[in-house]
């Protein structure tokens, strides 16, 4: 590959999936990160280069990114990450991808669109799951439904977590929920609506979440009112919407570096095997104002191996000028069929449907 990509965070365990997933595929990136040990342990097991850097001086970041085609960020949380890097990519001309799934880091990429088309650099986040699945099924019902005024995504079957994941998600504590309406992200309460979604096993029990999905799947389908729906047992929807009196708290810095760090501790990530026994089912929904609604599911596999699959091949294609400059989404700088290039995931057939004099949004309580 005359392509050169640098991998930020390769030594984490996302970033370690796909450092090795890039390497089995013929790649051969650069590995970096702030962390020397980890770092040089890492690029001496896979015969890698490697750039060890922090990410507080512009200066030194922008000539660590200045002679690669691509970057592609498996460090988090994004929050912090994400913005230096872009803007070293940017001083640099070098693409940017990641891994991120934040409403605010995506949504502060897309506003970035102007200064990457001027730049020639394209601006590619959430090469991973879930975003590329949901946002590759929100493509395919806008495409069925193009008068598609609603889009309503869900996912079930979360069950493997990283330590960066966690730390995500501790990240997320503090924040409210969170969906499109209009065309501008709306701040709503946790677990705010619930809702029965078939899966492909039956009606189970979802809430609002305010993932990535409500940023990415408006850039990629221009519906401007999204929703996104996680299943959830019974008993933890009562206990997310109390949460968000609790928000100051899990918010405070102490807090949230403590939770953090007990992540790092005790939290290693799931084995292969464990991998190897998720599964995980997306469903998709659209809707006019006419009552016309598209309905949609995929079924995927576990959610960092097929992370480790799409990103490295995002990457691959983008570091290779395929993908034009500016904000992309997935589903964007792919096309709508772009999950389906991936072993184990499947989607079923689109079926169609007018309901007439009700919103079909199936809500069971607000």
């Amino acid at each position: 590959m005359d392509e050169e990509l640098l991998i930020y965070g390769s030594y984490g365990y996302t970033g370690s999936l796909i450092a090795r997933t890039a390497v089995d595929r013929g790649l051969s990136p650069v590995l970096a990160g702030r962390r020397a040990e980890p770092l040089e342990r890492q690029a001496t097991t896979l015969g890698l280069d490697h750039r060890v850097f922090s990410l507080e001086h512009p200066n030194v970041v922008e000539e660590r990114v200045a002679d690669v085609d691509a970057v592609l960020n498996c460090a988090g949380p994004f929050s912090a990450t994400a913005a230096p890097l872009v803007e070293a990519c940017l001083a640099a001309g070098t693409d940017y991808l990641d891994i991120a799934g934040e409403i605010d880091v995506l949504e502060a990429l897309a506003e970035r669109d102007r200064d990457a088309e001027r730049a020639d650099v394209t601006l590619l986040p959430a090469v991973g799951f879930d975003v590329v699945p949901t946002d590759c099924l929100a493509a395919i019902l806008e495409s069925e439904l193009p008068s598609a005024t609603r889009l309503a995504l869900g996912i079930d079957g979360l069950g493997t977590y990283s330590p960066g994941t966690v730390k995500s998600i501790v990240e997320g504590l503090s924040r409210p929920g969170a969906i499109r309406e209009g065309g501008a992200v709306r701040t709503i309460p946790a677990a705010w609506r619930t809702r029965r979604i078939d899966f492909g096993e039956g009606p189970k029990p979802a809430v609002t979440v305010p993932w990535g999905d409500v940023s990415t799947a408006y850039y990629a389908t221009g519906i401007p009112n999204v929703e996104v729906y996680a299943t959830v047992p019974a008993f933890a929807t009562g206990a997310l919407r109390r949460a968000g009196t609790l928000a100051p708290v899990l918010g405070a810095k102490p807090v949230q570096g403590a939770l953090k760090r007990l992540a790092d501790a005790t939290i290693s990530g799931p084995t292969a095997e464990e991998r190897a026994r998720s599964v995980v089912r997306v469903w998709g929904e659209v809707e006019d104002d006419e009552g016309n609604r598209v309905t949609a599911r995929l079924r995927t596999p576990d959610t960092y191996d097929l992370t480790a699959e799409t990103a490295v091949e995002a990457a691959r294609r983008t570091a290779a000028g395929e993908v034009a400059p500016g904000f992309q989404t997935p589903a964007s700088a792919f096309g709508p069929d772009f999950a389906l290039e991936f072993e184990g995931v499947e989607r079923e057939a689109v079926r169609g449907e007018t309901v007439r004099g009700t919103s079909g949004r199936g809500d069971t309580g607000d």
